[in-house]
């Protein structure tokens, strides 16, 4: 995939390799790389930022006719210049902090369980989108509905999808 899309500061940005984007400031220094959120592309994606600058100038101005009200107020936006990489290493999870008041040495680590597939899931259900869950909700039977609603109940919490399955899932009881 010669592109991907990345989260940065609550903003989603389409990026391509070696583009340089605008964006909120970021928290690195110059000269510093770091990995934002990638939601949809393979691999990793590295920016480093350029510059540390400031946006252009707002004017604001506030008026109230007959009264003499008159305010005026300027902003500038903290912003970051930023070049994208890609390649690299894929991000890892901050390690989680424990705190004073409740230490946790002396419990043992569970191990985590293996991931089963749930049965009578659709074939490819892992991979479909919200709106080819929709689409193909209407047509399953009453197990894949029940199946698959486990599976978003457990794994993927889409909002969409489990609506969308609650909804079929409805209207097959009232058909019946």
């Amino acid at each position: 995939m010669d592109y991907a899309i990345i989260r940065l500061g609550g903003k989603q940005y389409s990026v391509r390799q070696g583009e340089t984007l605008v964006v909120d400031r970021v928290k690195a220094g110059e000269g510093k790389s770091f990995n934002p959120d990638v939601l949809l592309g393979d691999g990793a994606v590295t920016a480093k930022v350029i510059a540390h600058e400031r946006g252009p100038k707002i004017r604001i101005g506030k008026y109230k006719r007959r009264t003499g009200y008159k305010r005026h107020n300027g902003f500038r936006a903290a912003t970051s210049r930023i070049e994208i990489s890609f390649g690299g290493e894929a991000r890892k999870s901050a390690p989680k902090k424990e705190t004073a008041a409740a230490p946790k040495a002396a419990e043992p680590k569970a191990e985590a369980p293996a991931e089963t597939p749930v049965k009578g899931l659709p074939s490819g259900y892992e991979e479909m989108t919200v709106a080819q869950i929709t689409a193909g909700s209407k047509t399953w039977n009453r197990p894949m509905l029940e199946a698959a609603l486990e599976y978003e109940q457990a794994h993927a919490a889409r909002k969409g999808a489990i609506a969308a399955v609650e909804s079929a899932l409805k209207a097959k009881e009232e058909s019946s």
